[in-house]
């Protein structure tokens, strides 16, 4: 799919940013239609079908979390992408467990969005089911034979390591909280601080720096992502 043929719907009640979509997006080729409220991002909707929205948590009125909300409990699955000023983590992960794809905050950079923004819709657009084998840098991931490798060397994982390792692959690209990441790996709500641990091991059999880490990067107070790399 070309970006000609891509929708986006911006809801922000800043006139400015906005503007900067517009034409940030525009000439990237996206087609943009905007909404300053939540009211109006609902009229819009009934008569429009975005393949992905752009959704500031700061609206006037009904909020972005209520409307996301809204939206996700009516069952629409356009991917969403929050964006928002507000520096407290909370927010941010309030957001993603309702159902958001994926944040940024303001101020950004239009590189970034637009990253943020093709990961969503390849998502979005990707045909159901996981990939055999996974490849990013010199990672590979095989989720049929469990095999991992780094650069053609296979690294032994252990049970819970390989479970993180396989969650951030199926979901390659996007941020996961730490919640989502508990629930899904221990079934239960479990002591984030296990999850801190098997991650930390994981980074020191994956990554060649693990306190700088190429692939699966931190989002502070948020959670993980795995990062694909050339």
């Amino acid at each position: 799919m070309t970006n000609q043929s891509v929708s986006i719907l911006v809801v922000d009640d800043e006139p400015p940013i906005r503007k900067l979509l517009r034409v940030g997006l525009g000439s990237q080729g996206y087609a943009v239609s905007e909404a300053p409220s939540a009211r109006v991002a609902i009229e819009l909707m009934q008569s429009q079908s975005p393949d992905l929205i752009l959704l500031d948590l700061g609206l006037p009125g009904m909020t972005g979390l209520e409307l996301l909300a809204k939206w996700r409990g009516d069952g629409l699955d356009v991917p969403v992408v929050i964006l928002s000023s507000r520096t407290d983590e909370a927010g941010i992960v309030s957001a993603l467990e309702l159902g958001a794809d994926d944040y940024v905050t303001k101020p950004f950079g239009m590189n970034e969005l637009v990253a943020r923004i093709r990961v969503a819709l390849r998502h979005k657009f990707q045909q159901q089911g996981e990939k055999p084998v996974f490849h990013t840098g010199d990672l590979t991931v095989d989720l049929v034979k469990r095999i991992v490798k780094v650069e053609g060397n296979e690294v032994k994982l252990s049970p819970k390591e390989y479970d993180i390792l396989r969650i951030l692959v199926q979901h390659a690209g996007k941020v996961l909280t730490h919640q989502f990441m508990l629930k899904q790996i221990w079934g239960d709500t479990t002591d984030v601080q296990y999850l801190r641990v098997y991650v930390r091991q994981l980074r020191q059999k994956i990554e060649k720096t693990p306190d700088q880490p190429r692939y699966i990067t931190t989002e502070t107070g948020v959670g993980y992502r795995l990062r694909e790399v050339e």
